[in-house]
Order: structure tokens, then sequence, then C-alpha cells
């Protein structure tokens, strides 16, 4: 998929964990299939307190449902960074809407909209805010 400023609608056919998605694209016969990697937010990882739940998450809302698709960037894995949409929903705000999300702050540059979402889950205990002192994902990464 070329990362061009097009609204593409696909088919979710994967859900890898909260924030990353394969999508089938493109007209029958001539599929294309892509991983997205949902644009500034990031979720727990997989083996992570809470992982499991943001997968379940995000897929509840977005597999086997047809998404709309704006690529954003390509990031260091190869994968297609984008805003999606399911069922109407942007699903970055409701991932971190309702506390399987942070708002990933060091690429959330143009997504100042998140951060009250991420302050109201905090305020009410969603999801991961449930957890006395969650740990962010990319300091989960790094072993901290």
């Amino acid at each position: 998929m070329s990362i061009a400023a097009e609204l593409l609608v696909c088919l979710v056919v994967g859900v890898l964990d909260g924030d990353t998605l394969d999508v089938r694209c493109g007209e029958p016969g001539a599929y294309e299939q892509t991983r997205i990697r949902l644009s500034a937010i990031d979720t727990p990882e997989k083996a992570q307190p809470f992982g499991q739940r943001a997968k379940k998450a995000l897929s509840d809302l977005c597999f086997k449902q047809q998404a709309r698709v704006m690529p954003v960037t390509t990031d260091r894995y190869k994968r297609v960074v984008a805003d999606v949409e399911c069922r109407g929903q942007d699903v970055g705000q409701h991932m971190v809407r309702h506390g399987w999300a942070w708002v990933y702050r060091q690429y959330a540059r143009g997504y100042d909209h998140l951060y009250p979402l991420e302050r109201a889950a905090r305020d009410e205990k969603a999801g991961l805010w449930a957890d006395a002192k969650p740990v962010p994902p990319w300091e989960w990464r790094r072993g901290i």
C-alpha cells in the first residue's frame, strides 16, 4: 500500500494487539493485505497487564468490520500508520476514551483532542487506569 493521503475502505481481517490491525483493501481478485498501526496511541503489550483486554476491545470494535483507513506515514517496521474508523467511530479516540490506550506523546503532534479523553478515562479509572500505577508500554518495552 502506498502512503497517499487518500481514504481507503478496507476489511479488518486480523487484530494483532490493541493498536495494530491487518486489513484487506482493494477490489475482489486484487486485494492487498496491509498491517496498520493506529496513529497517536500506544496500548499495553500483549504480555503486559491489560494487553489482552486492549486487544479484545479493538477486536470487538473492528474485527470483520469495514474500516475507513487514512494513512499518515510508515513506521520503522514498515507498517502503515493510520487514522482508522470502525462502526462510525474513530478507533484511536475510542481506545483512549475507554481506557485501553495512552496518548503516545512522542507521536501525537496534531492529536491534542486525545488528551482530554485520556484524562477522563484516568479520572473514571476506566480500563487500564483501574491499575494504581499502570506502566506505559514504551517503558514496559525498555524494561523499566
